[in-house]
């Protein structure tokens, strides 16, 4: 049995801009939905926005409060340090964001070694990481992004999925919204301020991290929040990344809003179609323009999936799936009579 329920939404259309970036994405990152997008499945050298995976990878792998000691690995580093010492003690926690807020190359491999062992383990475990997450053009070879003798490869868009992944971790969250953040050691006290421009520039700026070497040209991962709309944006090889992102996330908030298709409380389902109760154990939402107002559609499709599901409402954008609910029946509730309520009936 099938039939379709259309909702109609409404909201304010301008055509976006089309940027000059090399490669660029921007992501609604609750529902996946691509905004905009240029070159965004080419391969590239994505440099230090790498350091989201190795933030990532730490955080789900390692206690973050551990102290930790620095050993000779920071030796061959170079390029942007936080300028640990060897043989100093720091906790995990402090090295996240010595690394995210400072793009500490140093803090990278000190985290990798002791986090896997060694930064061939770790890497393994960066690139087991992005297949998990469906980052089908990626490739790690190292956890700071530097790239003059290994390089890490990417795109705009699995750097999108990473982000929007990343973002779904508090702690992450925390240390990327961070403006400064003071810490010390035995050795010394570290001050750190955050390298992203945009978080002190844009006011709906919740994070981020950007990235430079020669070879792979200025990259920046960012996210930003208005209303109930969450995006990120990612530009890789962009010589004006802030530009970029701070013109096209304005461009995306005034064209797009995050609407509530389908409300589970709510949903029902005709008697003379499906006598049982139904219910939906979640709300479907997502990004529209105005031009897309009426190409909405949703069908509900019943049929026996298991004992208390029944079916299906999918969610269409023109003939585009983008999105699917399970519907359950309800559970009739038993009337639980007393004693005293059944010698009332009797009588």
């Amino acid at each position: 049995m099938k039939f379709s329920i259309i909702f109609l939404i409404f909201l304010i259309f301008s055509p976006l801009s089309v940027f000059a970036s090399t490669s660029v994405v921007a992501l609604d990152m609750d529902s996946g939905r691509v905004l905009y997008q240029n070159n965004c499945n080419e391969k590239k050298l994505i440099a230090s926005t790498t350091k989201i995976m190795t933030a990532i990878v730490t955080i789900e792998n390692i206690n973050l409060n551990k102290k930790i000691i620095v050993g000779n690995e920071i030796l061959k580093m170079y390029g942007t340090s936080i300028y640990l010492e060897v043989g100093e003690k720091i906790r995990v926690k402090d090295l996240l964001y010595g690394l995210l807020l400072r793009s500490g190359n140093d803090a990278a491999v000190v985290l990798a070694k002791n986090v896997a062992g060694s930064e061939k383990k770790f890497v393994a475990m960066m690139n087991e990481k992005a297949k998990e997450l469906g980052m089908k053009n990626t490739v790690f070879r190292n956890p700071h992004g530097l790239d003059e003798y290994t390089k890490n490869y990417s795109t705009a868009y699995d750097m999108a999925l990473l982000s929007s992944y990343a973002n779904n971790n508090q702690i992450y969250k925390k240390i990327v919204s961070t403006e400064k953040y003071e810490c010390s050691t035995k050795n010394k006290t570290y001050l750190w301020y955050n390298r992203n421009k945009l978080l002190f520039n844009y006011e709906f700026c919740t994070g981020g991290k950007n990235g430079y070497t020669p070879s792979a040209g200025k990259s920046l991962v960012s996210t930003a929040k208005k209303g109930n709309l969450s995006i990120t944006i990612v530009s890789l090889n962009d010589n004006d990344i802030y530009t970029t992102h701070e013109s096209l996330y304005e461009e995306l908030f005034s064209n797009y809003k995050k609407y509530k298709i389908v409300d589970k409380k709510t949903f029902n389902i005709d008697k003379k179609l499906f006598a049982s109760p139904v219910y939906l154990k979640k709300s479907f939402f997502y990004p529209l323009t105005e031009r897309e107002i009426d190409k909405i559609k949703t069908f509900i499709y019943l049929e026996n999936f298991s004992k208390n599901r029944v079916g299906n409402i999918e969610i269409f954008l023109k003939d585009e799936k983008i999105g699917s609910l399970p519907i359950f029946l309800k559970k009739e509730k038993k009337e639980n009579f007393s004693f005293l309520k059944l010698i009332h009936n009797l009588f």
